[in-house]
């Protein structure tokens, strides 16, 4: 009976051992997601390439990407803050820094986005959430042509299946914003992207140009490859929701497992590709061992610093 008893106190013993340490992995688990969601880091990429032999001391940019209506602090003074730091000739932005829903307001991204205009350049790619809204204005109670303009106003530059040359500390970049068709962002299944749809939006790839292609979703990588891409600027898989050994991401919001450029700095060839693993979070709240970032990209010539 004794010895009864002394196994079944040493199995509730075990029991409890097991599901408070169950109890604080969870706890745990659950504290890193919020630290994720209400923080961002830094992240720098060095960008190399032959064609950028002009830059002599390098380009600094910024590249800002799924905002979704963050806030760090009042009017995002934490991420204006960081920006600053950067010094950028240029701020990029590849889409979604608000949400596209049906009583949602653009009223955050409005302001931190004016903010910036009023001390960088700022070129303006739009992501799903603004190309949803552009194109079907009666669904939504935010006006994306109202925001567009107030923007435009306070002198951000929009690509929308355009694109703009300039001169950037003596070197020639062209920038080009895309949109593909909305179905690409189904879910289940990847709508196929016709042969020359980049090319029809966007022309010709310039060969003697430094051509930087801002396109939000990284599933079509292979058509901006093949378009003639020197770096692509991806965004829209959130760093793949949850971060895995090896730097893989767990889903894309196509619910596709596993997908290929999910976050992070590749090289295909001689074409740099960046893909933003976002500022903010939509629909499923969740980061884990995937934080938020704001990357710095350094443009010189091979061989530069």
């Amino acid at each position: 009976m004794d010895k009864r008893r002394k196994r079944n106190g040493g199995m509730r013993m075990g029991l409890k051992v097991i599901l408070t340490a169950a109890a604080v992995l969870v706890a745990g688990l659950f504290g890193e997601i919020w630290r994720e969601i209400h923080h961002f880091r830094t992240v720098t990429y060095p960008i190399r390439s032959k064609k950028l032999a002009g830059t002599g001391e390098g380009i600094r940019v910024v590249f800002l990407s799924d905002l979704h209506n963050q806030a760090y602090g009042r009017g995002n003074e934490r991420l204006i803050r960081k920006i600053k730091e950067a010094d950028p000739a240029l701020v990029l932005i590849g889409g979604d820094m608000l949400v596209g829903k049906k009583d949602s307001s653009y009223a955050p991204a409005l302001e931190f986005v004016t903010a910036l205009a009023g001390q960088f350049p700022v070129y303006y790619a739009n992501g799903n959430h603004e190309q949803r809204m552009k194109e079907n204005p009666k669904m939504y109670r935010a006006s994306y042509a109202e925001y567009k303009r107030a923007l435009e106003q306070a002198g951000v530059h929009f690509l929308e299946n355009s694109s703009q040359e300039l001169l950037c500390k003596g070197q020639r970049i062209k920038l080009n914003g895309l949109e593909i068709p909305a179905e690409c962002y189904g879910h289940f299944k990847k709508y196929p992207l016709s042969e020359g749809a980049v090319k029809d939006r966007l022309g010709v790839a310039v060969r003697e140009d430094y051509e930087i292609l801002l396109a939000h979703n990284p599933a079509y990588m292979e058509e901006y490859l093949d378009w003639g891409a020197d770096l692509v600027l991806s965004g829209h898989l959130h760093g793949g929701i949850v971060r895995l050994p090896g730097g893989f991401g767990a889903v894309s919001p196509a619910f596709d497992l596993f997908p290929k450029y999910s976050g992070g700095h590749y090289r295909e060839g001689d074409t740099d590709i960046v893909v933003s693993k976002g500022l903010g979070v939509h629909t499923i709240s969740v980061r884990l061992f995937n934080p938020a970032e704001l990357i710095v990209l350094e443009l010189s010539g091979e061989g530069g610093e």
